[in-house]
């Protein structure tokens, strides 16, 4: 058995057909948040519905979602939905999948980020006649949001090492590309090596964004750079600030 051949990895590191993978890998993680997010979103808003009927269907959504592996999700949406008629080609299913799969997962840190909020936002809200829609928008989804950004830099990085199950499906990302050149050149060890270096590349980018998303959200931060602007007496309460005249 030979051992790791340093030429060969910096050969794969610098693959151009690699480095496609990564960019393919990183579109589907940002499409599968940006989708998982808003639908989550939704879920979460169902999930505390005080309509039975809907708080059950987030319920039972949630359950499948989270209780159900996503390589079998991916291969009931791909092959198992033609059977109803419904085909989709092989970027949609993942994409679809990696979306719906995350929206479960988002649900549960979304709802999780409103209960944490105190409830007297909730009561001033009302108080100041504060529509549902403004409230959620301008009092609740600010607060929440500061919360679940922790929960949320971590299920984003396994949202990103979750697409390489999209190889399964034939969908070219860095996962499958990484075993086509090996089907080629037979550099196990150099090839994964690579697409290890690339997927923590990928990774660290995403915590400096996260690490950036958690000051920009931070209330401590935010009220200083207010006060040096705009002076200490200009600083409210995000409710106060929602009922503002437009």
């Amino acid at each position: 058995m030979r051992g790791f051949d340093v030429g060969d990895f910096y050969a794969a590191l610098t693959n151009q057909f690699l480095l496609v993978g990564v960019l393919v890998t990183a579109g589907l993680t940002v499409a599968g948040l940006a989708g998982g997010l808003i639908l989550g979103l939704a879920v979460a808003l169902m999930r505390a519905s005080r309509n039975g009927a809907v708080s059950k269907v987030a319920q039972g959504y949630i359950w499948f979602f989270r209780g159900t592996p996503l390589l079998i999700q991916m291969v009931m949406i791909y092959s198992g939905l033609p059977q109803l008629g419904i085909k989709f080609g092989v970027l949609t299913s993942v994409i679809v999948t990696l979306v719906l799969n995350e929206a479960a997962y988002m649900a549960e840190i979304i709802r999780g980020g409103f209960l944490a909020i105190p409830a007297g936002q909730h009561d001033a809200a009302k108080a100041l006649g504060l529509s549902r829609t403004l409230a959620l928008r301008k009092v609740l989804l600010p607060q929440a949001t500061r919360i679940i950004l922790p929960a949320l830099g971590n299920s984003v990085n396994g949202l990103l090492k979750a697409t390489s199950i999209a190889s399964v499906i034939s969908m070219e990302e860095l996962m499958r590309r990484a075993e086509m050149i090996m089907q080629i050149k037979f550099d196990v060890l150099e090839v994964f090596a690579a697409a290890a270096v690339y997927y923590l590349v990928l990774t660290t980018l995403w915590d400096r964004a996260q690490r950036w998303l958690e000051r920009r959200y931070d209330p401590m931060r935010t009220t200083e750079a207010k006060e040096k602007t705009t002076g200490t007496a200009a600083v409210m309460p995000a409710v106060e600030q929602a009922a503002l005249p437009r």
